[in-house]
């Protein structure tokens, strides 16, 4: 089995990526594989609905000049997808609403590339949006046919400064837990 996880933080060592570590360890102390991929601060394009991954039915968005064919390629070999992203504005960063709707758009233009995968998201916030942020991921875990793995509280943690969620033990706990949680749903699924 294997997680892969999506860091939407332009900071690569942020603290959307310190949360997204939390789950992956746990995970991995299940023996399940994971990968980190940094999608934020790098070009990523939003989606145009040019219709052409309905049209091409190929599996990938017809913008090829950044990394989202890269990650549908990901989410498609991965059991577990999970999204992690800071709260801008009370939603998530612009790279991870990109790869989003591209993903997204792509997924259902090919009968449903991610259908039964388990889903989680991540979002770091200084203060308060963090749950928006949260519904505009879980909502392409919904669109998508995937089951949404969720914690003992909401999946943030809070923060302003690089490590600061670090400090937020609560938020700590509830990315184990998250990790607990994604384990257990992976090995009812795969069993």
């Amino acid at each position: 089995m294997k997680v892969v996880a999506f860091n939407g933080s332009p900071r690569k060592d942020g603290n959307t990526q310190r949360l997204l570590q939390q789950v992956l360890d746990t995970l991995e102390k299940h023996g399940i594989k994971t990968e980190l991929v940094h999608t934020g601060g790098k070009p990523v394009h939003g989606c145009t609905a040019c219709m052409k991954c309905f049209e091409k039915k190929n599996g990938r968005c017809v913008i090829e000049d950044d990394i989202v064919n890269s990650c549908i390629e990901k989410m498609k070999a991965a059991d577990g997808i999970i999204i992690g992203s800071p709260t801008y504005f009370a939603d998530v960063s612009t790279e991870t609403k990109a790869l989003i709707d591209r993903a997204g758009f792509t997924g259902i233009a090919n009968d449903g590339l991610y259908s039964r995968k388990a889903g989680a998201a991540v979002v770091a916030v200084r203060r308060a949006g963090a749950v928006h942020a949260l519904d505009t991921i879980n909502h392409f875990f919904g669109i998508s046919s995937m089951f949404t793995v969720g914690s003992s509280y909401w999946n943030l943690g809070i923060g302003l400064a690089a490590g600061d969620v670090e400090q937020d033990l609560e938020g700590i706990d509830t990315m184990v837990t998250l990790g607990e949680n994604m384990a257990w749903l992976l090995k009812k699924m795969h069993g």
